[in-house]
């Protein structure tokens, strides 16, 4: 962790805030130097780029929304281009933090791609947009006549071409302005909103690569949010297209009716039939045509503007007016009536009013409005009407279309980057590292304990949520289950010092009915901890020699004679050598504790330890070549623990005296383990003890210096030895 305080300091944000700042100026302030000159150049990204590069993607992101903003006061198509100016911060961010900025090739890469975003992509608006220029438009010409491609394809082209001057020097100027920072201080320009004791960088990316089975949290959020936002913007988009549309076609009734109104009162109904029958010949005519042009002409949305006498067999022009694609009427023709009027058509030859019609026929979609003229006795001699065209208004509709989706997807990705911000250091950071933390909780030593719960406090969560209260009940879980880990442990450790108090007194009430043995089971026991931890060092046996293994072994084998309680004292303290009968009945110690701890496994299952009692009390007189007993086992099919005791109990009983036979020297001893190696013995067993001479020669000089004149040891000296 990089701190230990009680809440995450934030003060370094003050830092990025400025650097937002300063790279928003640096933006509107090298594009402004670059139009005032006349360069054939943009130069609005450069401040983008560089905090992108230095703050990561939520301060690129701002700098590239806002300086549009900014910069759309005085030119409203800007705010249409910010969408790409966020792109490109989005993508140097990116860039940046991948390490292409300090690679030559991928360096140039980056301007490729920056390119085709703020060339390619923004070449796209003008395309729909009619109301935006291309910026080169004369590139875009030569390159259309010399490629011989059409000139959206070209002017696409020459917006790249250009484009790639303008990303080139923008990124030799964030070269220069990075290369000549301090490393130290780049990490003071990251935008960071820790919840939390702040990670270290290896911290943080392991905390961001977490697995799961299907989903990360981030996606699930970021994939509703993008649900949530795309069906906000289509609605919102519908619902704007929706109520714009209405508010054009409004506009457009209005101003239509207000045309065909002011040419119906500029008609005299009295001389109607006299314009139809004689046109321009009529007096007066000229001068009523040239006031309809004057209407017609004082707005551009009126396409045509015309003058009908509405009969049964058709609608004979009064006047038509010339347009740029189709030549009017002469005065008295008769044109049929359109389809799409066929319902109008008797409340017309009525003299009625009718509704603003949209139609859709050989002269395109239009919507048209007829006015009467009335005579003094209030009688429609005929309609004066305006059309204005719906298809410039489906053009309007489009542009505003386009509009709109690029100022949503500027404010998408912008809404997009914060929100994932927010999660990033809300959410996901600290519910990963409380992941992290538990999930390594360690609870092999009270060390290992403490240190993971000192690991759990230190994250120091306060997201003031329910990460928070999930937080604190984790760590408050945490510390109860140490202590509870603790408690058990000490309970157990003292259940298992009872264990092996109640071995060692039943090893002792079945030896102190031997008086020829003399603390054989503890010297036994001993040898066989240092010929397993031989063995283990050495790698023998290696799949079976763990710790648990090696621990049941140790404890289990003062019982290996726990047989001999069933052996009558008469044979067992015999002062001479056994005959025949009496050796087979010494050997059914054997089975003897075999069968006694089968009855305590019976009773205490599934444990280990006393399974290996039970293979060292049965099998321990076992020999190698298979000439032992009870059963005859040969080699490895003779329990391990038995083999090892098989060794340690021969080794005992020969530097032991016995009321039937003198010690035999450590060394005498050795040679006779050394030359059973293979027979009696399992070799790799010999082996190890022999490798561990040093420490069986300390633990047997240990014994025999407890030892009376007799050879008998005392329970009384060997806890006064301990």
């Amino acid at each position: 962790m990089e701190g230990s305080s009680t809440k995450p300091r934030h003060d370094r944000n003050l830092i990025t805030v400025f650097l937002c700042m300063a790279g928003i100026a640096v933006n509107l302030l090298l594009s402004a130097l670059a139009s005032k000159l006349e360069l054939p150049l943009y130069l609005d990204t450069v401040g983008s780029i560089t905090v992108a590069v230095l703050g990561g993607s939520l301060p690129g992101v701002i700098v590239g929304f806002a300086t549009n903003v900014f910069k759309s006061i005085s030119d409203s198509s800007a705010l249409y281009y910010g969408v790409l100016n966020v792109l490109i911060a989005l993508f140097a961010a990116n860039f940046s933090r991948r390490g292409w900025f300090r690679k030559p090739l991928k360096c140039a890469a980056a301007i490729i791609v920056f390119a085709c975003i703020g060339g390619g992509l923004g070449s796209l608006l003008p395309m729909f947009l009619d109301d935006l220029p291309y910026d080169s438009s004369e590139l875009g010409d030569q390159i259309s006549r010399a490629a011989h491609v059409g000139r959206q394809a070209a002017y696409m082209m020459s917006s790249i071409i250009t484009d790639l001057l303008d990303k080139a020097l923008s990124m030799v100027l964030v070269g220069l302005l990075v290369k000549f920072l301090p490393d130290k201080l780049e990490k003071f320009f990251s935008f960071t909103g820790w919840m939390q004791t702040p990670l270290s960088k290896e911290e943080s990316a392991a905390a961001k690569k977490t697995s799961f089975r299907v989903m990360s949290l981030r996606t699930k959020i970021l994939l509703v949010l993008s649900i949530a936002l795309v069906a906000v913007s289509v609605a919102a988009t519908g619902i704007s297209m929706l109520l714009y549309r209405r508010s054009i076609t409004t506009d457009s009734i209005k101003l239509a009716e207000s045309a065909a109104n002011i040419a119906a009162g500029a008609i005299d109904p009295d001389r109607v039939d006299e314009f139809i029958q004689q046109g321009e010949a009529a007096p007066g005519y000229n001068e009523i045509r040239d006031k309809l042009y004057q209407i017609r002409e004082s707005t551009a949305d009126i396409k045509y503007l015309y003058v009908y006498k509405i009969l049964p067999d058709g609608c004979h022009v009064v006047f038509d007016l010339d347009s740029e694609d189709v030549p009017g009427s002469k005065p008295g023709e008769v044109i049929p009536f359109d389809k799409s009027f066929k319902k109008e058509v008797p409340i017309l030859l009525e003299g009625g009013e009718i509704e603003p019609k949209i139609s859709n026929g050989s002269f395109g979609r239009l919507l048209t409005v007829y006015a009467p003229v009335r005579n003094s006795a209030g009688e429609c001699v005929c309609y004066a009407a305006a059309d204005i065209s719906m298809g410039d208004i489906n053009v309007i509709e489009r542009n505003f279309f386009i509009e709109m989706l690029s100022l949503f997807l500027g404010f998408f990705i912008l809404i997009f980057v914060i929100v994932q911000w927010l999660i990033e250091y809300h959410i996901i950071l600290p519910v990963n590292s409380i992941a992290i933390s538990t999930g390594t909780f360690a609870y092999d030593s009270e060390k290992a304990r403490e240190n993971s719960i000192e690991r759990i406090h230190e994250l120091n969560i306060c997201t003031g949520d329910e990460v928070e209260n999930l937080y604190h009940a984790i760590a408050k879980t945490s510390d109860d289950s140490m202590r509870y880990v603790a408690d058990v442990q000490k309970k157990t450790e003292e259940l298992a010092q009872m264990q092996t108090a109640l071995i060692m007194v039943l090893a002792d009430i079945v030896e102190s009915r031997d008086q020829n043995t003399g603390a054989h089971v503890r010297k036994t026991a001993r040898y066989a901890e240092i010929i397993l931890s031989e063995m283990k060092k050495k790698g023998y046996y290696a799949e079976m020699l763990t710790d648990t293994y090696i621990s049941d072994v140790i404890s289990s084998a003062p019982l290996h004679d726990v047989g001999k309680i069933q052996v009558p004292d008469a044979i067992l303290n015999k002062p001479g050598r056994l005959d025949d009968e009496e050796f087979a009945i010494m050997k059914t110690h054997t089975t003897a504790g075999r069968d006694i701890i089968s009855q305590a496994i019976d009773l205490v299952p599934n444990s280990g330890y006393l399974d290996e009692a039970r293979n060292l009390a049965a099998y321990h007189h076992e020999k190698w070549d298979g000439s032992g007993y009870p059963n005859g086992m040969a080699g490895e099919e003779i329990p391990l623990s038995a083999r090892v005791m098989a060794v340690a109990d021969v080794f005992d009983a020969l530097v032991s005296k016995r009321s039937y036979k003198k010690p035999f020297t450590f060394e005498e001893a050795m040679q006779i383990i050394k030359d059973g190696s293979g027979k009696h013995f399992d070799p790799l067993i010999v082996d190890a003890f022999v490798g561990a001479e040093e420490d069986i020669r300390s633990v047997e000089h240990e014994f025999s210096q407890l030892a009376d004149e007799s050879g008998f040891i005392s329970k009384e000296k060997i806890r006064k030895k301990k």
